[in-house]
C-alpha cells in the first residue's frame, strides 16, 4: 500500500508505536506486491488496467462523482483510526486486532482470485473492444466480487486497526461503493453484450443469499 496511507495512520495518531498500523501496513503492502508481481508476470494487460485509477481516469461524470466521494470516505477511514489511536490506543484486544488482519488479508485473497478469473476487471467503469462477460468463479455466485472483497477487507480495517470508530466511514464508504455498483450495472447493461442475460442466470450482487 502507498506510504500515503501509512502517514494518514501515523500523523493524527502522533506516535510511532501505533503497532497496529504497522502491521496493517505491512500486511497490506506485502499482499499488494505478491499480487501486482504475480500478474506481471502473468497478465500485463490487467496490471495496464488497474494503474487507471481515481476520480481523474473515469470516463462517466457520475463515476467521478461517486469515486470522489469514496475517496475521500477511506481517507476518513485512517484518519480517524489515527486520532482513535492518540485517544484511546488500547480499547481492541489483541486477539480481535489480529482476527480482524486476517479478514483484510482474505479479502486481498478474494481479489487476487477475481483477478485471476477476469482480465478486464479494470479500476474504472469502462467497456473495452472485445470484452466479455465472464461468468465463471466468484463471478458464478455475485456479480460484483471485487467490491465484496473491498468491502470485506474496509468492514475489517477499524478493528485490525484497533479503532471502533473508523466504522462510521466505513459505513459510508460501503454506501457509495453500492451506488457505484449500481451506476457501473446501468453502464454495463447498456454497453456490454450479454450483461443482461447475465444479470438473469446471477441473482446477487454482493452477498450470496442477501443481495
Amino acid at each position: 500500500m502507498q506510504l500515503g496511507t501509512l502517514l494518514m495512520l501515523i500523523v493524527p495518531a502522533w506516535s510511532l508505536a501505533f503497532w497496529q498500523a504497522w502491521l496493517y501496513w505491512i500486511l497490506s503492502s506485502a499482499a499488494a506486491f505478491a499480487t501486482a508481481l504475480y500478474f506481471l508476470a502473468h497478465d500485463r494487460a490487467l496490471m495496464q488496467r488497474r494503474l487507471e485509477v481515481g476520480a481523474r481516469a473515469e470516463a462517466l461524470p457520475s463515476q467521478k462523482l461517486i469515486q470522489g466521494v469514496g475517496g475521500a470516505f477511506v481517507s476518513a477511514i485512517y484518519i480517524v483510526a489515527g486520532i482513535e489511536h492518540r485517544i484511546d490506543a488500547a480499547c481492541v484486544p489483541v486477539s480481535v486486532v489480529l482476527a480482524a488482519a486476517a479478514v483484510v488479508l482474505a479479502g486481498f485473497a478474494l481479489t487476487f482470485r477475481v483477478f485471476r478469473e477476469n482480465t478486464f476487471t479494470a479500476s474504472t467503469v469502462t467497456v473495452e473492444a472485445g470484452q466479455r462477460v465472464v461468468t465463471s468463479g466468484p463471478y458464478a455466485i455475485v456479480r460484483h466480487p471485487m467490491y465484496t472483497a473491498a468491502m470485506l477487507g474496509y468492514l475489517a480495517t477499524p478493528l485490525a486497526l484497533g479503532a471502533p470508530w473508523a466504522l462510521i466511514p466505513v459505513a459510508l464508504l460501503c454506501v457509495a461503493i453500492v451506488v457505484r455498483l449500481l451506476d457501473e450495472e446501468r453502464h454495463l447493461t447498456a454497453h456490454l453484450p450479454g450483461y443482461e442475460a447475465y444479470c438473469d442466470g446471477v441473482r446477487y450482487r454482493l452477498i450470496p443469499g442477501i443481495w
